[in-house]
């Protein structure tokens, strides 16, 4: 609860009309309610309408359209398959009333394009990292891009794509929906990205018919391992973002943590799977891609251990304090981040 105004502490918490205290009574007080709340949703349209925009650019300038041939549609779905089987875990196990297909489509297909703010932002941010790795060398270049850049817009996207519109509704009402909605971003933003790189390997070959089948398995496998970690990362930021839902008066610290966090590991991941990689082919008889395949299960096994963790513990206070029962369920309390 927030301070309370001299006069309204003096009148013993009694709110007076538009001097400690504001309800809507007039017509321009209804004016103003139904302004602020167009205004959200005209905010709303806006940005996922720009993000159409540059989906649309990103089709036209990279081919992405290739996608909607038949083998290349099944190598897209083959490779987000390992990210799919996480996200369907953490809905499996979420203890609650488990959340409609709809929320959960339009999350998806939410987080695939507004995942272009992403490719914008990485763009020009690498673009502009050319004078830090000159003055600095290339690692400090690529550990500030990858920690400062990547790690934080595309994790940031990704919980753009809940808040849009999972995040605002009433059947969003557990701590543990932010994970399930977090988690089919990150499968959306992980769909969207394969994409990108299948039809970029298919571009350079010069078209699908000279591209080699030997290719396209390698990139589609690659990408098959890289997936999961979107998936993670947006489902640890996603808690925090539910968390975030039913504490009001900390919602933005809490949600700040959970990008914190999972911009992280995003960041470590993307700094580390090269030397962590070819360290371990060093040290084994691994070849070339099974160490990649080797470090990136343990490395993501750390990160889905800490989520895990995270999960487990709210499944047990749910079961603790009988959660289940409708009648210690009343509606969510909003946040600054609602309407």
């Amino acid at each position: 609860m927030g301070e309370l105004d001299p006069v309204e502490r003096a009148a013993g918490n009694d709110g007076i009309y538009e001097v400690t205290d504001w309800e809507p009574r007039s017509l321009l007080d209804r004016i103003a309610v139904r302004a602020y709340a167009g205004a959200v949703t005209g905010s709303k349209w806006l940005v996922v309408l720009t993000a159409i925009a540059i989906t649309i650019a990103i089709i036209g300038i990279s081919g992405l359209d290739l996608v909607l041939e038949p083998i290349v549609s099944w190598l897209v779905v083959m490779s987000v398959m390992p990210a799919l089987a996480i996200a369907a875990y953490l809905r499996y196990a979420d203890v609650t009333s488990g959340e409609p297909i709809g929320l959960l489509v339009i999350t998806f297909l939410l987080a695939t394009v507004v995942a272009g703010f992403a490719a914008v932002i990485n763009s020009i941010a690498l673009r502009g990292l050319g004078g830090v790795a000159e003055q600095f060398g290339d690692l400090v270049a690529i550990a500030i891009f990858f920690y400062l850049v990547v790690g934080p817009v595309e994790e940031s996207v990704k919980l753009l794509a809940v808040r849009l519109y999972a995040y605002p509704d009433e059947r969003f009402d557990a701590v543990i929906d932010g994970a399930i909605y977090g988690a089919v971003a990150g499968l959306g933003f992980a769909t969207i990205e394969n994409a990108i790189y299948i039809t970029d390997l298919i571009q350079s070959e010069g078209g699908l018919a000279s591209s080699s089948q030997g290719a396209l398995g390698g990139i589609t496998a690659s990408r098959a391992i890289a997936g999961p970690g979107h998936v993670l990362y947006s489902a640890i930021a996603g808690y925090y973002l539910g968390l975030a839902k039913f504490n009001a008066d900390r919602a933005g610290p809490i949600v700040a943590k959970g990008l914190i966090v999972a911009a992280a590991f995003h960041g470590t991941y993307n700094l580390t799977v090269g030397p962590g990689s070819n360290a371990l082919q060093d040290v084994s008889p691994l070849t070339g891609f099974s160490s990649v395949v080797v470090y990136v299960i343990g490395f993501q096994s750390i990160v889905g251990y800490y989520l895990y963790r995270k999960l487990r513990r709210y499944q047990r206070a749910y079961d603790e304090y009988d959660a289940g029962d409708p009648d210690l369920n009343p509606p969510p309390e909003r946040t600054e981040f609602d309407p």
